[in-house]
């Protein structure tokens, strides 16, 4: 059985997620009011920007002081990098505490490096201090060098955190992939978070990813360096911790 102080790290190391396309406020009342509990304190909630001051308020109300993360360049990773910078500049005025961008990954698999590393450098600048997580969409590189290419350019261009997926393209995240990424992350000199998303939906599945970052970098997992994105695990925990 696994120890209630792990159920409860697990909580503390959740992005609740919620990215719907054809979401109303309507829909994004009734999901905060099912998800953003006081008792059920995560890391950080990720809505679509136009959702930021929505939830922002939600919060408010309930007096949790969590950062609202949202998405840029999302999901396909196509957009002209000075739109990206408008989508961060927009975000940061509307209160987002935090950026997850995704990486020009289609450039990366053409082997234009260069693009990728002018991308990492404009959003980078736009975001300032806020904490940047840049989303590499793992399921869609074809090798493991370009997991480990794509991992390591997020880290030169200055992420604070790198993340597997948007969770929209057939492959989310992998064991396979989360372990090359965060051997490269062990290896960068600094400290770079993960973020497991994409696919994360059951305890026992982020129990093995915590145990994983573990193993590989020697940290005990904690909001600073580790997230899981996640838009259904908090149904499956919140019992889970009430019965500990």
């Amino acid at each position: 059985m696994t120890s209630p102080l792990r159920l409860h790290q697990l909580l503390r190391l959740l992005d609740l997620t919620r990215l719907t396309e054809q979401d109303t406020p309507a829909d994004m009342a009734q999901w905060l009011q099912q998800t953003a509990r006081p008792d059920a304190m995560p890391a950080a909630f990720c809505v679509y920007p136009q959702f930021i001051q929505q939830t922002l308020h939600h919060l408010a109300q309930q007096q949790m002081l969590v950062p609202v993360a949202t998405v840029v360049n999302f999901p396909s990773g196509d957009l002209a990098v000075d739109t990206v910078v408008q989508e961060i500049e927009t975000a940061l005025s509307a209160g987002a505490g935090e950026i997850d961008a995704v990486l020009p990954y289609k450039a990366l698999l053409a082997g234009d490096y260069g693009r990728v590393k002018h991308f990492m450098y404009d959003v980078r600048q736009a975001c300032g201090g806020t904490p940047l997580k840049i989303i590499i969409e793992s399921g869609e590189l074809l090798t493991a060098q370009q997991i480990c290419k794509a991992t390591e350019l997020a880290i030169e261009g200055g992420a604070d955190f790198v993340k597997t997926s948007t969770g929209k393209v057939p492959v989310g995240v992998t064991l396979e992939a989360a372990r090359i990424m965060l051997t490269a992350i062990a290896g960068a000199g600094r400290p770079v978070g993960f973020k497991a998303s994409g696919g994360v939906r059951t305890v026992a599945q982020a129990l093995e990813l915590m145990q994983l970052y573990e193993d590989i970098t020697g940290e005990l997992a904690n909001p600073a360096g580790m997230r899981i994105g996640a838009s259904a695990l908090l149904t499956e925990l919140l019992p889970l911790l009430q019965q500990a």
